[in-house]
């Protein structure tokens, strides 16, 4: 077989039959993991609400903008046997040390927090990913209309993680935009 001699239109040719071998192979890969990331998605959201509020039955799932907002709050209003049980809100901060993060907050009686779980962060590990840890723990139980959600270095309740100050009043202010915008779905 003759070699084929080396030109413009040759190259041209070679090259979009590669891109486009590529993009199929990337487009197939993509439609096969798409369903199972999107499932392992909302298993991760729903163990979040079983983390933030007391047993329940029945979830009434909606969204709201906060004004200002970049994104949406997601709210998922629970209730057992007919009777509400807690608002749990998928939040959001864009002052992380490593940018957003997302929390889970639980909120029963309207304003005390039944608990917290962090759902993605890019923190530094070690440091700021303690969030996750016990840490979140001096939140559940508190009343906000008597906790402050800030940190004591700036006149609140709230115990920074050592060497996370940042993190910590990142997730001060998540929590915060969470209760605020309950607070105002509740005057409606």
């Amino acid at each position: 077989m003759a070699k084929k001699e080396s030109s413009f239109v040759n190259m041209v040719i070679t090259l979009f039959v590669v891109t486009g071998v590529a993009a199929l192979a990337l487009g197939s890969v993509y439609n096969l993991t798409k369903e199972p990331i999107a499932i392992a998605k909302r298993q991760k959201i729903e163990k979040a609400i079983g983390e933030v509020l007391p047993a329940f039955d029945t979830i009434r799932e909606f969204k709201r903008l906060p004004e200002g907002g970049k994104d949406s709050l997601t709210f998922y209003e629970a209730s057992n046997n007919g009777m509400p049980v807690g608002t749990a809100i998928r939040t959001y901060t864009d002052k992380g040390f490593s940018g957003r993060f997302w929390i889970m907050v639980g909120f029963t009686d309207g304003d005390v927090i039944s608990g917290t779980s962090v759902l993605e962060h890019k923190e530094t590990p070690g440091l700021g990913d303690k969030m996750k840890s016990e840490w979140a723990n001096q939140f559940v139980g508190k009343n906000l209309n008597s906790f402050k959600l800030k940190v004591k270095k700036d006149g609140g309740d709230v115990d920074a993680i050592t060497a996370a100050t940042i993190s910590s009043r990142a997730f001060c202010e998540a929590t915060q935009r969470a209760y605020d915008e309950l607070k105002k779905v509740e005057g409606n």
